[in-house]
């Protein structure tokens, strides 16, 4: 098991210190089964995973193929059995074990998730307090689920009883590696499932550390499993016959899949996918809580948010004074090393990425709009960083409805402006959109 010795944080840099521990953790294979890593039996590729600060590759990783799912879900459907007997109480207390083991480990499985995802620490953090919390609620929750005794005409009665449905896929995105693998189990193994996760092939760790977690508190072997793969493991688990409901967090067209295959197995199906989400700020906001807001909205995790607000309407009456505040803030913002403290934005995700968010860049200058700051590449001072994926946070102004930018999501940090008149063209504007997922509003 992973473990980082904080007292060597005294004679090492933090990325240093972090690096030898990723390194030590990749001596391992990175599937979970039945309680123990393995390696993947049949995988039908590799591919590369790297660190997007430093865009050095960490490993190679197997991609699982159909007889390693085959192991994962029968494992899981062995755990079941006895799982899905005990008490609530019973599952609320190991549940409860977890997050206080978590809170014991939480700087370690940060800095770790800032290798992996390319985040700043402080936003690595308040992830992991999200998966605490998480776990605790379901915890508490747990010994609660009840069901209904319904009284019937001449002495009949009927009863309602809530049953755990079995097996249950999590497909994760990059983005929130160990804070989605964390939401999605917590609820399911609360209920009595058990669990097969799939992480994103970008961000394989935290997920695997959160499953030696579990087992290291006493949740029996089975109950959490992990796969590590590409596209096609994912179609795997989604169209096994022995997976019960799948929740999957991602892109819309792969949403569009997903659901597909589940319609196949008549699955029970979650999906929380992109999003195209509108900021309303009218003139009587407080003018410093709403550029800063703008700027969570849209430069959180470098932008690559699903939820993000990234079509900033803007009352005209306040709209110069705004613009001036927000470009002023967003020059500011210290861009580097995501394992340093003080780092406001790290690396996205992968070079791919970054030029696709850079190619919207461009693709809205030829379309007319105005590029108030950033939309560039960027290199730290640190030459360790030298091949990492930075880019500087944009704010685009004079952006038209009809634009790309404007209908399509980057998922990158760009900030696209918008002037409106009246409440009512300002949602109207705000709801043209094919994507729902979020929206938000500064008003007094």
């Amino acid at each position: 098991m992973l473990r980082i010795n904080h007292r060597l944080l005294n004679m090492a840099s933090v990325r240093e210190q972090v690096t030898r521990a990723a390194s030590s953790f990749f001596e391992k294979p990175l599937n979970f089964v039945d309680g123990v890593r393995v390696d993947a039996s049949q995988p039908t590729h590799s591919f590369v995973v790297e660190e997007p600060a430093t865009g050095k590759q960490l490993c190679k990783c197997p991609s699982s193929g159909q007889e390693d799912v085959n192991k994962a879900v029968q494992s899981a459907r062995e755990a079941f059995k006895s799982w899905s007997q005990l008490s609530g109480l019973d599952r609320g207390r190991l549940l409860q074990k977890a997050a206080l083991k978590l809170r014991e480990r939480q700087e370690e499985f940060a800095r770790m998730e800032s290798v992996d995802q390319g985040k700043p620490l402080w936003e690595s953090r308040f992830d992991i307090e999200t998966v605490i919390d998480g776990l605790e609620y379901f915890a508490g929750l747990a010994p609660s689920i009840t069901g209904d005794h319904l009284p019937l005409q001449g002495g009949s009665f009927g009863i309602v009883k809530r049953e755990p449905l079995g097996v249950c896929v999590g497909i994760g995105p990059w983005n929130y590696p160990v804070q989605m693998a964390g939401w999605k189990s917590a609820p399911a193994l609360a209920c009595g499932n058990t669990m097969v996760y799939k992480p994103s092939q970008f961000t394989p760790i935290t997920t695997v550390m959160l499953a030696e977690l579990y087992i290291e508190v006493g949740i029996p072997k089975g109950v959490f499993n992990v796969v590590q793969g590409e596209g096609e493991t994912g179609r795997f688990l989604t169209c096994h016959p022995g997976v019960d409901k799948v929740s999957f967090t991602g892109s819309v067209p792969t949403g569009k899949k997903v659901m597909a295959d589940c319609a196949l197995g008549i699955k029970h199906v979650t999906l929380e996918l992109g999003g195209k989400s509108p900021l309303l700020i009218f003139a009587d906001a407080d003018m410093e809580n709403a550029v800063k807001g703008a700027m969570m909205a849209n430069f959180l995790t470098q932008g690559e948010v699903c939820c993000n607000g990234t079509r900033v309407f803007v009352e005209r009456s306040i709209k110069d004074e705004f613009v001036e505040k927000l470009v002023s803030k967003t020059k500011g913002m210290k861009i580097g090393d995501p394992t340093k403290d003080g780092t406001m934005m790290g690396a996205v995700i992968s070079k791919e990425h970054k030029e696709k968010v850079l190619n919207y860049v461009q693709g809205a200058k030829k379309q007319g709009a105005k590029v108030l700051c950033g939309g560039d590449s960027f290199k730290p001072d640190d030459p360790a960083l030298s091949g990492g994926y930075y880019m500087t946070p944009c704010i685009l102004d004079q952006v038209e409805d009809h634009m790309t930018v404007a209908k399509e999501e980057i998922f990158g940090p760009v900030l696209s402006l918008f002037t409106f008149d009246t409440e009512e063209e300002a949602v109207r504007r705000a709801n043209d959109s094919e994507f729902g997922l979020a929206a938000g509003v500064f008003t007094k």
